[in-house]
C-alpha cells in the first residue's frame, strides 16, 4: 500500500491509496493517516487505486472519518473501483465513508458542508 497526500484546494486535503488495504496495508497507512486526522479538515481519499478492501482497511477508513467529523469536518471516498464500492455498500457506510465519483463531486460536496 502507498499513501501520499496533498493539498485539495482550500477544501481541504487529498489522500491517495495505492495498492491492496489488507492487514499489511492499513498498518502502513494508519500513522500516517491518523496524523492528518488531527489537522480539522476535510479528507478526500481517492481510492481508485485500491484493488481489494480487507475489514481491517474499513476500520481504519471510519476511525478516520469519525475523528474528521468530531473536528466538524468530513472525509469522502473518491472512485472505488466496483469491487471496493461493493464491499462499503454490504457494509452500509455510505452515510459516514460518502462515496464520490468526481473531484468535481467532492469540491460540491464538501461545499455544501461547509455552507451549512
Amino acid at each position: 500500500m502507498e499513501m501520499s497526500a496533498s493539498q485539495f484546494g482550500e477544501l481541504g486535503t487529498k489522500v491517495v491509496l495505492v495498492g491492496k488495504l489488507d492487514i499489511s496495508g492499513a498498518e502502513k497507512i494508519d500513522a500516517p493517516l491518523a496524523k492528518l486526522t488531527e489537522s480539522q479538515g476535510n479528507i478526500v481519499v481517492d481510492m481508485s487505486g485500491v484493488d481489494f478492501l480487507a475489514s481491517i482497511g474499513i476500520r481504519h477508513l471510519v476511525m478516520a472519518a469519525k475523528k474528521v467529523a468530531r473536528g466538524a469536518g468530513m472525509l469522502v471516498l473518491l472512485d472505488p473501483n466496483p469491487t471496493v464500492t461493493e464491499v462499503l455498500f454490504t457494509s452500509a457506510l455510505q452515510d459516514l465513508l460518502p462515496i464520490v465519483r468526481s473531484e468535481n463531486e467532492a469540491r460540491a460536496l464538501l461545499a455544501r458542508k461547509i455552507a451549512t
